[in-house]
């Protein structure tokens, strides 16, 4: 998919996971849906570090498209070092590494960590990068042509302002993880979970994506898994375009006010 439908699942998955919470009796306070609807956002654009002409790739200027290169180049390393007989010979590393279970952990557990060790700043960094990313996901029609100072600015106020709120008590930044040490330890799994339903998007696509990698199937280690293939659309199609772009908008709302008990 496109990075605009990525952005807008990884939202209305987070907010997803607020619904869920109420359920199971441990509601998200209101600072804790936004931010990390917004980490998911931008997190659902991440995994697209592997590929160059990708949003991430122009969103911190030289910075990302050096980064970009360096992940495709180890991506590309990895699969050729790991590949079993029936996966092809690649000269590339998009959708390969970047699109897995294990990197999406290693990212969420990393941003855990410059969290929980970081505190405020910590959380600041973490939300001011997926911040950025998720303005150029969400809002990339307003943006576009922009000058990247702008979008850094309207991220670095947005995150300051929104961290701020967060820091205060009882406004979430121990929710789940209540014991001492643990504040901001849930910062991680919105970043888990928006890079996890990129790589879902991206398996119902026509190229499928090797999500389950380092698990074998069959003759290959970098199976791309996805549904039959009369199910799966090219990415940019009008199916991503008009159909599943409101569809996570809809899912997304609704989650979202249940999320905040406005229902029932």
């Amino acid at each position: 998919m496109m990075g605009p439908a990525h952005s807008l699942s990884g939202a209305a998955a987070w907010l997803g996971a607020g619904a869920v919470a109420v359920a199971l009796h441990h509601p998200m306070p209101w600072p804790t849906l936004v931010v990390g609807c917004l980490i998911a956002a931008g997190a659902a654009l991440a995994p697209d570090l592997d590929h160059k002409p990708a949003t991430i790739s122009r969103a911190f200027g030289p910075i990302s498209h050096l980064v970009c290169d360096l992940v495709e180049k180890f991506a590309t390393v990895v699969y050729n070092g790991t590949r079993m007989k029936g996966d092809p010979h690649r000269n590339g590393g998009h959708r390969t590494l970047t699109h897995t279970w294990p990197w999406a952990l290693m990212c969420g557990a990393g941003s855990s960590a410059i969290a929980v060790f970081g505190g405020k700043w910590g959380v600041l960094a973490v939300l001011f990068i997926h911040m950025v990313l998720a303005i150029d996901g969400l809002l990339w029609r307003q943006v576009k042509g922009a000058h990247h100072l702008l979008v850094w600015l309207l991220g670095a106020v947005s995150a300051w302002t929104l961290v701020g709120v967060l820091d205060d008590p009882g406004n979430g930044k121990a929710w789940l993880f209540t014991q001492p040490g643990q504040h901001y330890l849930w910062i991680g799994i919105p970043v888990v979970l928006g890079a996890l339903v990129h790589c879902l998007g991206d398996a119902i696509t026509v190229s499928g994506c090797p999500v389950l990698w380092p698990i074998p199937i069959g003759r290959k280690r970098w199976y791309p898994i996805g549904p039959p293939q009369f199910m799966r659309f090219r990415a940019g199609s009008w199916v991503e375009l008009k159909v599943l772009m409101p569809v996570f908008m809809i899912i997304g709302g609704v989650c979202c006010v249940d999320a905040l008990g406005l229902i029932g």
